[in-house]
């Protein structure tokens, strides 16, 4: 892992402060949703604000000590989050900077016994919940497994509070907007807490210090030639790595225009496309396919993209087809939140020969290509793809035995098998263990099985993955069991347990599992005869 500078700078929690006094006229932010703008000085009044409020809720700089799990695991304390797309998350972003505290966006799509798990390992002092998602919420806090005690925030859909159970957030602001005075922090001091899949189960939170989202940032703006005078419509949640990494802070770094909305349907981000000029583009390949298939597809005017990237799986050639055809010319990206997640690039003029690559490293990555002895491979060969950059997450939060297998030999495993060819393209070629995307969200297969061998009509179960046109892959359920189990009946089994993105989406039966020995299930023979369609 690189180390980045312990000592405290006034600059490194002062993003909205900085871009304010830079470009205190330019629209940092649209609301699609409601239609607001907002300049970068609007949004530094808004943090101000919001450090105020979690400076009163305690989500400040904090000086724990080590406990010596996974290394040093002091941080700030934790306001975590429960929220689609809004302008709030961005004030809490900068707000955390200024006050170093830690942002913990967490998936609304997970279950709540997923959630309260999560929430008992992040231990936040302030939760933040929007209407939406209030049930759920309440769900969480009533768990008896519930070990997490905070103050609960509610972000209403207009003026009203989203439960009458807790204040709502519009009502705890305080009014002052002017200039707060930023904590001591340091580019090694964590900022945001990004979870990712386990193949156990919950999801691990991924630490991000200041000096990984800054040297991403700075990655990102020198791969893909960002400019200050860009605009793009920000498709990922804000839960996940892809809405602040891929393109948000890099935008906000130079004083560009992010477009985010509740919900986005490919619909939407076509008009937004040519409503607002967008200049950049990146999506999951579900998505990008959505569009184009889209009835508004031939009518919308794209001719402001310049740059269009797929990813979160790999992307058909038929889609990106589509987009050429539209002379967009769109590439692969590759990453993921442990490092990144902007790790390649494709060189200028790149030939389409090359789409089914990644592209190359981009200026401050290295990447190798390893065996299972660590040793690097030569062009053409198949092995675990590793990436070193001073972008690479610090650790995971409380999980010393993971932090070891992923970061501990100084380059970030990614479970990704590769290969380089002659030219240093780089080209994804599957999952070294057995995870598959399913609309750009990863699914771990054991998790599923856990959830749904808790069936009684279920004796052993595997899921593979199969092709799916929407999603990319989504997941088979092969049973052995009572085959009278329908595929109603497992969704409605597994609901309020799973992420319904993790259910199956198809199911068979065998007799009998196949074993590679005693009592264990061969899995690769289960997915050669199930995992085609």
């Amino acid at each position: 892992m690189f180390s980045h500078d312990q000592r405290p700078y006034d600059w490194v929690g002062a993003w909205s402060e900085k871009r304010a006094q830079l470009s205190p006229d330019a629209v940092g932010l649209v609301d699609a949703t409601t239609g607001e703008r907002y300049t970068y000085a609007d949004l530094d009044r808004r943090a101000n604000r919001v450090a105020r409020l979690l400076r009163e809720r305690g989500v400040a700089a904090s000086d724990d000590e080590p406990d010596g799990a996974g290394g040093a695991e002091d941080a700030g304390e934790r306001v975590a989050v429960l929220s689609r797309n809004r302008p709030e998350l961005v004030d809490l972003f900068f707000a955390t900077a200024k006050t170093g505290g830690v942002l913990a966006p967490l998936s609304h799509r997970l279950a709540a016994g997923e959630l309260v798990a999560m929430l008992n390992d992040v231990d936040p002092e302030l939760l933040v919940v929007e209407e939406p998602f209030a049930d759920l919420a309440d769900d969480v806090l009533a768990r008896e497994e519930r070990e997490f005690d905070c103050s609960v925030l509610a972000l209403g859909t207009g003026d009203a509070s989203a439960t009458a159970d807790h204040r709502a957030w519009s009502d705890a602001l305080p009014d002052d907007d002017s200039p707060v005075e930023t904590a001591d922090v340091s580019m090694d001091d964590p900022h945001l807490f990004l979870h990712t899949g386990g193949s156990t189960g919950v999801p691990k939170e991924t630490v991000l210090t200041h000096g990984s989202v800054l040297w991403n940032s700075f990655n990102t703006i020198t791969a893909w030639g960002l400019r200050p005078e860009d605009v793009t419509p920000m498709v990922f949640p804000m839960f996940h790595t892809g809405g602040w990494n891929v393109l948000t802070v890099p935008m906000f770094h130079l004083g560009a225009t992010v477009v985010l909305a509740r919900e986005f349907e490919p619909s939407e981000v076509l008009h937004l496309v040519e409503s607002e000029g967008a200049t950049v583009l990146v999506a999951v390949p579900a998505v990008l396919r959505m569009m184009a298939a889209h009835d508004d597809w031939a009518d919308t005017d794209l001719s402001t993209l310049r740059l269009a990237k797929s990813g979160g799986g790999p992307c058909r050639e038929s889609v990106m087809e589509a987009w050429w055809d539209r002379d967009v010319k769109l590439s692969q990206g590759y990453g993921l939140t442990e490092c990144g997640p902007n790790n390649f690039t494709m060189p200028d003029g790149w030939p389409t020969e090359k789409a089914d690559s990644v592209g190359v490293p981009a200026m401050h990555v290295d990447a190798r290509i390893v065996d299972d002895d660590g040793e690097t491979l030569p062009p053409g060969e198949i092995g675990e793809l590793e990436l070193a950059s001073p972008h690479a997450a610090d650790r995971y939060w409380h999980n010393a035995e993971e932090t070891e297998a992923t970061f501990g030999s100084g380059w970030v495993s990614t479970g990704d098998l590769a290969r380089t060819d002659e030219e240093g393209y780089v080209y994804v070629e599957g999952r070294k263990k057995n995870m598959y995307v399913s609309g750009g969200e990863n699914v771990y297969p054991a998790a599923v099985e856990d959830r749904i061998a808790d069936h009684p009509g279920v004796e052993e179960v595997v899921v593979v993955p199969v092709p799916d046109d929407q999603w990319g892959q989504v997941g088979k359920a092969v049973v052995q069991g009572d085959e009278s189990l329908t595929l109603e009946d497992l969704t409605s089994f597994l609901d309020g347990k799973l992420a319904r993105f993790k259910h199956p989406r198809k199911l068979a039966f065998v007799d009998e599992m196949p074993t590679s020995g005693p009592s264990k299930i061969d899995r690769q023979a289960v997915e050669r005869e199930f995992g085609a369609e």
